[in-house]
């Protein structure tokens, strides 16, 4: 069962990981003034796309372990703004989302840069993405939105197993004020065990898509799309922030 201390370890642990997207991302504008021709900087570029991922990969993994004790409070995040836990899918963002972000940036780069282009001018940034990376990133948008797919398939029978068997009867059998049983706390904790697995495939996905893509794009391009994915994380949040004080609810 869930207790203060949970929510105390929940907090600190999204905490932490904020603290780290906010560093990493110092890191990455900082990297993006060098000049990206230089092989010493085009190393130190993917060093910093790999500890991002390292440092998302050490929250998947904290937040693994929590869930174990009270998954429900990841999928309706407290520490969340309502704005963000409206756009949430199975406790985080739809891993299509980072894919979607790709294209946005190729399509605005290349539009905003097209002078420079027709002059022959190369920048290397997302608006440059080659043929070959184009079809590998459809090809990985293809692939994940299947997975999606599946996935929601799987989140809805859950959501329905609430009003099935046994839940069903054990809800017709209460007493008006609902209390709760050891029978009904062991059909809670088992459906609360399927929404750790769920949440950890999802959680699978989303890194592995950020993996590949990284694994496309040039180190260049992938600070690129590291930088402006924390920001727009960031920005979600601050806007979420401000839109609840103005409805009274912070």
């Amino acid at each position: 069962m869930g207790s203060s201390d949970d929510v105390g370890r929940q907090l600190s642990s999204f905490e932490v990981w904020k603290d780290l997207q906010q560093e990493d991302l110092s890191e990455l504008l900082q990297i993006q003034t060098l000049n990206p021709d230089d092989p010493e900087n085009q190393l130190a570029q993917t060093r910093l796309a790999e500890n991002c991922l390292r440092h998302f990969q050490d929250y998947i993994d904290r937040r693994s372990r929590l869930a174990r004790n009270d998954v429900s409070a990841f999928f309706a995040p407290t520490w969340c703004t309502s704005l963000e836990n409206s756009l949430l899918w199975i406790a985080g963002c739809r891993p299509s989302i980072y894919i979607r972000l790709v294209y946005a940036l190729c399509g605005s780069e290349f539009e905003s840069k097209l002078p420079e282009f027709l002059q022959g001018l190369r920048t290397g940034n997302l608006g440059e993405l080659s043929a070959k990376q184009l079809k590998l990133v459809n090809d990985l948008q293809s692939r994940t939105i299947r997975e999606e797919e599946k996935m929601a398939s799987w989140m809805a029978s859950l959501q329905e197993e609430i009003v099935d068997h046994p839940l069903a009867e054990m809800a017709k059998a209460a007493s008006p004020s609902c209390e709760s049983t050891q029978e009904t706390d062991k059909a809670l904790d088992d459906h609360a065990r399927s929404m750790v697995s769920i949440l950890e495939e999802a959680d699978r996905l989303r890194i592995n898509t950020v993996k590949e893509l990284i694994d496309i794009l040039t180190p260049i391009q992938a600070v690129e799309f590291l930088a402006v994915s924390k920001k727009l994380h960031f920005c979600v949040h601050e806007w979420g922030r401000k839109r609840d004080q103005m409805h009274g609810r912070n």
